[in-house]
């Protein structure tokens, strides 16, 4: 308090002062100019002394002046900056109140009852979010997806079906969708597999007995397919994910498949008259190439073959018609005729599609790339890198490029 006090006093004083020496400035300016006139008389001393001690009052005054403004200045900044701090101190306490409050929307689990809840294939964390709160196994879409950031878990969500629980805590629910093992009585369709495929693990999972799939596919899917498949399935089942434990037959559980791949033929805009054309390009695009951004290529690939006649010389074609990956072909299968799958000496396309191809797939035969390209090899299978050419000699470059990679692997 007692330096606050001088400083008070010291402003106080100061103003007194330039009160009473107010009138006595411009009397100082006079008395320089006519002290600097050369024709003017010398002062007295004691005048000359008086002039001196005004000026260096004047510089005292000014200095004063100067040390006051500097000391506003830290005072405002000073001011701005803790006004600053605070501020910034609200908003912590805002961010860390809003986070608790964001945690507070978690059920504490374990949880009560038992509910079937299905990921289907490709769902992100948002709509798996929405759909767990839609059933109250989680009790906010925000516990959820902050539960799968912690945990890091965005692409280990599985597609399946889960045995949980009502009001569980979202960490919880994010350790069973990750674990495969925990995925029950769940079909998983993937884009590329065989019918004879999904039909056993669709037998295995719901424990119905195989036989009574294979009837239906013995009987032309009567009453299930339409008649574009012309009693064949291969290509007509959607990839996707199909709660099979609680079905009750095994025409229950194909009649699904096919419904949702009519579903999405219509979706895509297929015409019913080019159902089983487009299912059967897009199954030969879905087995040449594993990398869909190759797709649209290899689907330009086929109409410029067709287009001149050329077989089409695929051998996920030729391995199809005889039951085995195309790896596994050797020389003289490849010149087999007998085969009607065999695409190499068989021009057109194959009698039916190979396997039951994914959407994408579908989308690239409706709008397959513009070029010239008549051949392509993938010379590599771990990366997928596939390379494209409209001539031969180049072709045989890249055959000779994947027999290369074939050896070393």
């Amino acid at each position: 308090m007692t330096e606050n006090n001088d400083l008070f006093d010291m402003f106080d004083k100061e103003a007194e002062h330039n009160h009473d020496e107010h009138v006595s400035l411009s009397q100082v300016d006079a008395d320089i100019k006519v002290h600097d006139d050369e024709t003017a008389p010398p002062l007295p001393p004691v005048r000359r002394r008086e002039v001196r001690e005004r000026k260096k009052k004047l510089k005292q005054q000014k200095r004063r002046r100067i040390i006051i403004s500097i000391l506003v200045c830290v005072l405002i900044i000073g001011i701005g900056f803790g006004g600053y701090a605070v501020m910034r101190g609200l908003r912590n306490a805002n961010i860390a109140n809003s986070s608790k409050s964001s945690t507070s929307l978690d059920y504490p689990g374990p949880g009560e009852g038992s509910v079937i809840f299905t990921v289907e294939q490709g769902q992100g964390t948002d709509a798996i979010a929405q759909n767990l709160v839609k059933e109250d196994i989680v009790r906010s879409t925000g516990a959820f997806t902050q539960a799968v950031e912690t945990a890091q878990a965005a692409n280990k969500l599985q597609a399946g079906s889960f045995e949980l629980k009502k009001k569980m805590a979202a960490a919880d629910v994010v350790a069973i969708i990750t674990d495969p093992s925990k995925i029950t009585g769940s079909l998983v369709v993937k884009p590329g597999e065989r019918v004879s495929a999904v039909l056993a693990q669709a037998a295995e999972l719901s424990g119905i007995s195989s036989s009574e799939f294979d009837a239906i596919v013995s009987n032309g899917g009567d009453g299930i397919l339409p008649s574009a498949a012309q009693g064949n399935f291969e290509g007509w089942f959607e990839p996707g994910t199909y709660n099979v434990k609680s079905a009750k037959s095994a025409s229950e559980i194909i009649s699904a498949m096919v419904e949702k791949r009519i579903a999405k033929l219509k979706d895509l805009g297929v015409s019913d008259d080019l159902y089983e054309t487009v299912l059967n390009k897009a199954s030969i695009v879905e087995g040449e190439v594993n990398k869909a951004e190759y797709y649209g290529k290899v689907a330009r690939v086929i109409e410029n073959r067709l287009a001149i006649n050329m077989p089409l010389g695929m051998d996920s074609v030729i391995a199809y018609g005889l039951g085995i990956n195309a790896r596994e072909l050797t020389v003289s299968q490849l010149q087999d005729s007998s085969n009607a799958y065999n695409d190499r000496i068989h021009a057109g396309l194959p009698p039916t599609p190979i396997n039951n191809p994914g959407d994408n797939a579908i989308q690239a035969v409706l709008s397959p790339e513009e070029g010239n390209w008549l051949y392509f090899v993938t010379v590599n299978l771990d990366t997928g890198e596939t390379k494209f050419t409209d001539n031969e000699d180049e072709f045989q470059q890249y055959a000779q490029e994947y027999q290369q990679w074939e050896a070393a692997n």
